[in-house]
């Protein structure tokens, strides 16, 4: 079903380039609630682009362009005849557009108020009070058009998500069990999990292919979200970019590509912290997912998450599955 009520499905044909030096491919495009998905002509998808991310290099001639915010290299291209499809993208962005609060008053506002505040304060004290003033007014939609673009320069090194028509909806409900936006499913380039902003939760194939119980997958997805409580994911990558690329994000709501790749890069090597187990505890609990699966996963012994196990907020209780056997065998194979 498509967000336009007139529509059941609407596809169009189109070409499809994933980067500057590849070639082009004949595609079929269809058009979701927030989504373009980029099929081949069996009906396997190859991207999946957010229609708040989307931009067009050439507007008003055709065919036209598009490709991903931040990421040029990548495009799609639809002819002039595709009226429908290319009327459907139009409408559906200028009803995210909007839906977002006025980028130029906030940012007008904005900066005078943090221009006074900042003639006040101490040189050291700046960097921090503006990198929580720009986390605090960014609004999701933009955070979730960071968080694609970001999903997309992490895959330049990890390779395509996987991705099958078969487990799109398994995702889709176990994000929605979990209270993420979307789940990722990576073969590399993520050691375990990542949150990227805007509700994206990275994972590494070994968290599904590895293990029987999909408590393990859920549980690191959990963890991710308390670490995402203590430390917002956009404030990470605003820190990574420096004083520069927050001051540029709240006066112009945008990051540069050397940023983002800057902290792709940054993100995938460094090790994670280990959240609060308190905050940990609270998110298996909210989730009604059992600690003890993913704890053993971490450590076999038990000794070094002891917490996790003794503290686990479903022990004793009846439990509903994370995911059903069916379902679970599915994303099992979804790397192929």
């Amino acid at each position: 079903m498509t967000a336009l009520r007139e529509y059941q499905r609407l596809e169009a044909a189109a070409l499809w380039r994933a980067a500057p030096d590849a070639q082009r491919r004949d595609v079929i495009v269809s058009v979701g609630d927030a989504t373009l998905t980029i099929a081949d002509m069996n009906d396997r998808p190859l991207a999946h682009w957010s229609l708040a991310a989307l931009e067009r290099q050439n507007p008003g001639s055709f065919p036209a362009l598009f490709h991903p915010y931040g990421d040029q290299g990548e495009t799609l291209e639809i002819a002039e005849d595709e009226t429908a499809m290319l009327d459907a993208i139009n409408r559906l962005q200028s009803a995210l557009t909007r839906a977002r609060a006025r980028p130029g008053r906030l940012r007008a506002v904005t900066l005078l108020s943090t221009l006074a505040v900042a003639a006040g304060l101490a040189v050291f004290w700046l960097p921090n009070a503006l990198l929580s003033h720009t986390v605090d007014v960014v609004p999701d939609i933009k955070r979730k058009a960071l968080g694609q673009a970001l999903l997309g320069r992490i895959e330049r090194v990890s390779g395509q998500a996987c991705s099958t028509l078969e487990t799109a909806p398994i995702l889709d409900r176990l994000a929605e069990r979990l209270d993420v936006r979307q789940l990722v499913i990576l073969r590399s380039g993520v050691a375990s999990s990542l949150y990227l902003p805007g509700g994206i939760v990275l994972l590494n194939r070994d968290l599904v292919e590895d293990h029987e119980d999909p408590a393990v997958a859920a549980g690191a997805v959990l963890v991710e979200r308390a670490r995402a409580v203590e430390q917002d994911p956009l404030a990470e990558l605003l820190a990574a970019g420096g004083i520069r690329a927050t001051f540029r994000m709240l006066t112009t709501g945008e990051l540069t590509r050397a940023t983002l790749d800057r902290y792709a890069e940054t993100v995938i090597s460094a090790p994670r912290p280990t959240p609060d187990e308190a905050t940990t505890l609270a998110e298996f609990a909210r989730a009604a997912v059992p600690s003890s699966p993913y704890a053993y996963a971490q450590d076999i012994t038990g000794e070094t998450v002891l917490g996790l196990i003794e503290a686990d907020p479903m022990a004793g209780r009846e439990l509903q599955p994370v995911l059903n056997d069916r379902d679970w065998v599915q994303l099992q194979s979804i790397c192929g």
